[in-house]
């Protein structure tokens, strides 16, 4: 039950769904830590990172047939000056895609429903993409040219892109470090500590910690610096922190009565 005595959902003034981002560094624990949500809160519909299109992307078709595929992502880490602009113009736009698509078909589709997306088109932007140009990996012009499509995209696409609100999962680069190298993704085995200090300082610097908010979004902060993939203990704070937490305008999201651990 919620704390308003709802049926856990998360119902928005009008009735209509909740929709929130899931943010934070690489290999800080978006994926472990959308899996402990699905396994708290089963009713919600979870959207995650559109890697595997990244992985393999057509590279080119004739009249008969495919001619085979690309690892746009691998690519990117090998040559970001040669590749960096295509591929965030690539996964801005797989987001997009994920975030216009309905719910799973397997999942009641209700006017109280939570829809939770690993990342988004805004972290794209004000943190992948501008780390990007601010490394030199974009030109001026490209940056521009990025800025302004998805500027035009998000004006025209309206309540369709909106977000109402961001789990921002936050850990020290150390530790996004040792959960990348024990993961060991066959792309990343050139990221270096620097690395992930800019990614992590964009991510602090876009989300406006101060304040708490990005925009009219409010921002839920989640230490994730502690191993929460086996300790119960602190997978138990974690989704209490986001069950009972109130966003903006909508009811606050309702806890079960016996959780469900990974």
């Amino acid at each position: 039950m919620t704390r308003e005595g709802g049926s856990g959902g998360g119902m928005g003034r009008c009735g209509v769904a909740l929709r929130l981002a899931l943010e934070g560094n690489i290999a800080v624990g978006k994926s472990t830590f959308l899996k402990l949500l699905g396994a708290t809160f089963p009713e919600w519909h979870l959207v995650t990172e559109p890697v595997a299109q990244w992985r393999k992307v057509p590279a080119g078709s004739t009249a008969q047939a495919s001619v085979g595929s690309a690892n746009l992502l691998q690519m990117m880490y090998q040559e970001p000056a040669r590749w960096s602009y295509t591929f965030q113009t690539f996964s801005c736009i797989s987001r997009l895609k994920a975030m216009l698509e309905p719910a799973d078909k397997g999942l009641p589709e209700t006017p109280a429903a939570v829809r939770v997306f690993e990342r988004s088109v805004f972290s794209d932007r004000y943190v992948f993409a501008k780390n990007l140009f601010e490394a030199g990996h974009l030109t001026p012009l490209e940056w521009a040219i990025y800025q302004d499509w998805h500027d035009f995209l998000l004006r025209h696409l309206g309540p369709h892109a909106t977000l109402h609100g961001f789990l921002y999962l936050r850990a020290r680069p150390q530790t996004c470090l040792e959960r990348l190298r024990r993961r060991a993704r066959s792309e990343e085995g050139g990221i270096q500590l620097g690395y992930l200090q800019q990614l992590h300082a964009q991510h602090e610097h876009w989300l406006h910690l101060d304040g708490c908010s990005f925009g009219h979004a409010p921002v839920l902060v989640l230490d994730v610096d502690k191993d929460f993939e086996h300790d119960v203990a602190v997978q138990g704070v974690l989704m209490a922190q986001v069950g009972w937490h109130r966003w903006g305008g909508f009811l606050v999201l309702g806890v079960p009565s016996e959780p469900c651990w990974l």
